[in-house]
């Protein structure tokens, strides 16, 4: 039988996932469409198929994504492919909406930082990283591209980071086509590295901790400080000094990365004249940590 703490996360994970995909959809429908931007994967595919035709962005990217979703449930399983509906069917919808209000009397879209095309390019660059950065820490996908990569990823040795790379490469690099200008393809570049800077920054910001050892004769006292001050678990192990062959009893300590200060006034409290080694790691699973995705 499932825990409620299990449906609670399951239904926080998905109120992320979507609450990221809108972010995302937004950046791009308000800030990127207007000003003639083109980004990578699928939604960049309804970009340029927007520039060139007008068609509506949100109904090429549901029919693409409809394409690649037969694809993933062949390759990938039923189980990818609900994930793919999901992320399809809530940046359609966004996209849709988000262009009905900012369509002016003329059909042209408004662009909401005058004509500052730099501006826009960092805006909704950010903006499309911090969304994703969202969707993939709640184990979420986009969709779209994800289904090649993934795909290709199943039968070829080569990594799920460099595929999408590539395929937003040429998406972006497709641009030059329709506009003829270097200077539009040089700003769509700009926001792919803003984006894919922004998903970086964001995913370490949040899940990176710190990991403390120390040696200390009072190893006992700071343990029990750690413990019932910061509520932190303490790992003992056993160590011996290589010169001196003294028997000593190491302290390992996982925290999270604001908790460092407090564990520092602690150790100096009891023990000034600790050995102490504090290193940053990027992601802690488990309890009183970040929990693995599916």
């Amino acid at each position: 039988m499932v825990s409620k703490q299990k449906v609670f996360e399951t239904f926080k994970d998905y109120v992320q996932i979507m609450a990221g995909l809108a972010i995302y959809a937004t950046g791009f429908t308000c800030f990127m469409l207007p000003y003639d931007i083109t980004s990578g994967g699928v939604g960049g595919i309804s970009a340029l198929i927007y520039f060139a035709t007008g068609f509506n962005a949100s109904y090429s990217y549901t029919l693409i994504n409809l394409g690649l979703l037969c694809v993933a449930v062949f390759i990938m399983g039923t189980r990818y492919a609900f994930r793919t509906i999901l992320a399809s069917l809530v940046v359609s919808l966004v996209i849709e909406y988000a262009q009905v209000l900012l369509t002016d009397e003329n059909g042209q879209l408004i662009r909401l930082v005058g004509d500052e095309k730099f501006m826009a390019c960092v805006v909704g660059g950010l903006m499309e990283g911090f969304g994703l950065a969202t969707v993939f820490m709640a184990g979420g996908s986009t969709g779209g591209t994800d289904i090649i990569a993934s795909c290709i990823n199943k039968h070829r040795n080569i990594s799920l980071g460099r595929i999408l790379l590539y395929l937003d490469l040429i998406i972006i690099a497709s641009s030059y086509l329709i506009f003829h200008s270097i200077e539009t393809l040089v700003v769509c570049y700009v926001v792919m590295i803003i984006s894919m800077t922004f998903v970086d920054f964001v995913i370490n910001a949040v899940q990176r901790s710190v990991q403390f050892i120390i040696i200390s004769s009072k190893e006992e006292e700071i343990a029990e400080a750690v413990g019932t001050e910061v509520e932190r678990g303490v790992t003992v192990l056993n160590g011996e000094g290589w010169y001196s062959k003294e028997q000593r009893r190491v302290l390992l300590i996982l925290a999270k990365r604001y908790e460092r200060r407090n564990i520092f006034r602690i150790i100096n409290r009891i023990d000034p004249h600790a050995f102490v080694s504090i290193s940053n790691v990027e992601g802690v699973f488990g309890e009183g940590f970040d929990t693995i995705k599916k």
